[in-house]
């Protein structure tokens, strides 16, 4: 009995992405389907590797921070693997964080802004009607 295969167009539809996205996912190493003539036929091994590369995006893991741990899979123990994952959370997080603090300082800036230019406005209206 054959292991199942895909074709990238099944891949594309099952994950809704493009096949150009998958074939760019090939080229950074991430996948690496076999070839029947031209086409290529991707294994249940690739599926994997796309399925988690997709999830490692999601996170907003690099590239070669989704490679480096797909990678680690096939050489290393699962306990370093799963170490360097909770290494690259951890990073993930802080940096989220710290956008977090970031973007509630810029809101708290623009409602500054908002009542200052409202209170001008409000300023020039009542200006203009003793004018």
């Amino acid at each position: 009995m054959s292991e199942q295969t895909y074709t990238i167009a099944e891949l594309a539809r099952e994950f809704e992405i493009t096949p150009r996205a998958i074939r760019h996912y090939e080229d950074q190493g991430l996948i690496s389907p076999s070839r029947a003539g031209v086409q290529r036929v991707y294994d249940k091994r690739d599926r994997t590797r796309l399925k988690l590369t997709l999830r490692g995006k999601r996170l907003g893991l690099s590239l070669a921070e989704i490679r480096e741990l797909i990678d680690m899979y096939d050489t290393a123990p699962e306990s370093s693997q799963l170490s360097r994952f909770l290494e690259v959370l951890k990073c993930r997080r802080a940096m989220l964080d710290q956008q977090r603090e970031d973007i509630a300082a810029v809101l708290t800036e623009i409602d500054g802004l908002e009542r200052q230019c409202r209170g001008l406005l409000g300023a020039n209206a009542a200006k203009s009607k003793h004018d």
